[in-house]
């Protein structure tokens, strides 16, 4: 069998065959009678549940929320355990899920969990995924496959709705995938690089499926996924903090998978800053953006997946004691330098504008040797007097001052943003809401590359056009994580709007892939119908603003650990 591929019978009746030469047990030869051992008898830890974040804000919007008021509680413990495992929800109680009896939903939402359901991907007769997209339009492209971080919302949305065996049996799959060799002309990638996607195939003839994973060699560019790892890690976390089952991320398993995604990130080499240095569409923008060097998404995934490790790694087992001390001297470091020197305020801009250039020594305030010259004249307009951002990359002598949402919200939901600075970028998306909004949640980035600089950074790019697919695209997904966010830090009423704006055209439009516009305000020329993050975005959504007490399995308290000062140095130590 080629590499990144397994084999099994459609019917469940015999088991896969072994890859030649290759000693390790198969994740897929495990019995269906030991999952479903696995499934039924949970390890539910006794936990003490307690209010974690501000909830006057609650009681100040103006919307409806459950009567059960007092369910706002999640863990404010940052101790070892799994964060506490304080978030074992009751299923499928509220707004929006086909389960609920207390509500009346959207009328989109009954067609949302159908088209959601209608995503579903079975192997050996268990569902592991969800297909990117329904639109059969176009079969050359890959949206019949299972992404890694297009599955997150829809495994999400399954977990709040009292589902989890579907996102257990994506992350024993997925790990499984980890462990095979993956090369790329020749070249074998790291043994810690989580696939892209995967493709279920059947074969009736020999009545057996076989899951063909891409680890990158078939993706636009050949750049493997650096963000899929980072994805899996936070999953098994929601997983675990969901349902209160700390068996799964406690199998060799699992343990093994988190260790190699760490070793990977935390190698030794010529790095000076503590951040990742990455290719060019290594992550949701996986097309030439010009998001090379050290981008915002992979460092704010990066931080929240540390923060996930240390919490699921389990103490004095073979191998994860040196793994967790080097997780927690990143971590220090990673939160100062992001804080540091990717934060953008008025106070800070109005500072790089004065940079004096050439320093030499550790006493150099302009230590990455930005010129002046090189800020925009949009930056000067966009930036407002309140609030603030984390800007899209910082390397030697480059600061990329565009907006990326993901990167900001991962960035609250994770804590690496302070409470002001959590704040602060709730401020900026209130004022410049047209900008950022528009008529469809939302901008993927801002702003879109125009003329000259389309031309250079993405190699005249047919697709990402300006105000386009990922230059400067609203993307309707996005809006899970705007909503999260937005509770995290306090401001619930910037969600509902967003909400409310997607529900009056996105089951009308037949739920896009993203739409095209300065304001969002067309279908995107390229974009795929029936798209299923579309879809499970708004679910989660929409769940989390009526019960934000799931918000507890995406998002991070802030480590107390992390607040010292720091003093700013040339060199960092690991």
């Amino acid at each position: 069998m080629a590499p990144g591929t397994a084999d099994g019978p459609s019917n469940g009746s015999v088991k896969p065959k072994e890859e030649e030469g290759s000693a390790q047990p198969s994740l897929f030869e495990i019995d269906d009678s030991d999952i479903s051992r696995l499934l039924e008898k949970p390890r539910t830890l006794n936990i003490e549940r307690k209010r974690s974040f501000d909830e006057r804000s609650f009681s100040e919007m103006s919307i409806t929320m459950s009567p059960r008021n007092n369910f706002y509680r999640m863990a404010d413990n940052s101790s070892r355990g799994f964060d506490n495992l304080d978030g074992v929800y009751s299923p499928g109680r509220w707004t929006g899920t086909p389960r609920s009896g207390y509500f009346e939903p959207h009328p989109i939402v009954g067609d949302a969990w159908e088209a959601l359901r209608r995503s579903l991907v079975n192997f050996r007769g268990q569902p592991v995924g969800t297909i990117a997209a329904l639109d059969n339009s176009s079969e050359d492209l890959n949206y019949d496959q299972v992404f890694v971080r297009d599955f997150v919302p829809s495994a999400l949305a399954f977990l709040m709705n009292g589902e989890p065996e579907i996102v257990k049996n994506f992350l024993l799959k997925t790990v499984f995938l980890q462990s095979r060799e993956k090369k790329v002309d020749n070249f074998k990638l790291g043994e810690g690089v989580m696939p892209a996607s995967f493709k279920v195939l059947h074969d009736p003839v020999r009545n057996t499926e076989t899951i063909l994973a891409d680890y990158g060699e078939s993706a636009i560019g050949r750049v493997a996924p650096v963000d899929s790892g980072f994805w899996w890690i936070i999953l098994l976390r929601a997983y675990t903090k969901s349902t209160g089952d700390a068996t799964l991320a406690e199998t060799p398993e699992c343990q093994r998978g988190i260790r190699l995604i760490m070793t990977l990130c935390l190698s030794e080499g010529f790095d000076t800053f503590p951040t990742l240095l990455c290719a060019d569409g290594c992550c949701m923008i996986d097309r030439r953006m010009g998001v090379y060097g050290y981008p915002i998404e992979i460092q704010a995934l990066f931080f929240m997946a540390l923060r996930c490790a240390l919490l699921l790694l389990k103490p004095d087992t073979e191998g994860n004691n040196d793994c967790i001390d080097r997780i927690v001297k990143r971590l220090h470091a990673l939160s100062f330098h992001m804080r540091s020197y990717f934060w953008l305020d008025i106070k800070q801009l109005n500072d790089i504008y004065r940079y004096k250039t050439e320093e030499y020594s550790h006493t150099a305030v302009n230590k990455f040797n930005v010129i002046p010259d090189s800020l925009p004249d949009w930056v000067f307009d966009f930036m407002p007097t309140r609030g603030g951002y984390f800007i899209g990359n910082v390397s030697p002598a480059k600061m990329d001052f565009r907006w990326f949402c993901l990167g900001n919200c991962v960035a609250i939901l994770s804590s690496l943003a302070t409470p002001e600075q959590s704040s602060a970028i709730m401020d900026l998306i209130e004022s410049r809401w047209q900008e950022l909004v528009g008529e469809m949640p939302l901008k993927i980035c801002y702003p879109a590359m125009e003329s000259h600089e389309w031309r250079i950074v993405t190699g005249c790019d047919p697709k990402n056009t300006s105000w386009s697919y990922h230059n400067g695209g609203s993307w309707p997904v996005l809006i899970w994580l705007l909503t999260a966010a937005c509770i995290k830090a306090g401001r619930p009423q910037i969600a509902k709007k967003a909400i409310e704006l997607a529900e009056s055209r996105l089951l009308m439009d037949q739920w896009p892939e993203y739409y095209d516009g300065k304001l969002g305000r067309f279908i995107g020329k390229q974009a795929r119908k029936n798209q299923t993050w579309s879809i499970a975005g708004y679910l989660v959504a929409k769940m989390m603003l009526e019960d934000p007490s799931h918000l507890g399995m995406i998002s991070l308290e802030e480590d107390k650990q992390m607040k010292p000062q720091m003093k700013r140095s040339a060199s960092w130590a690991f």
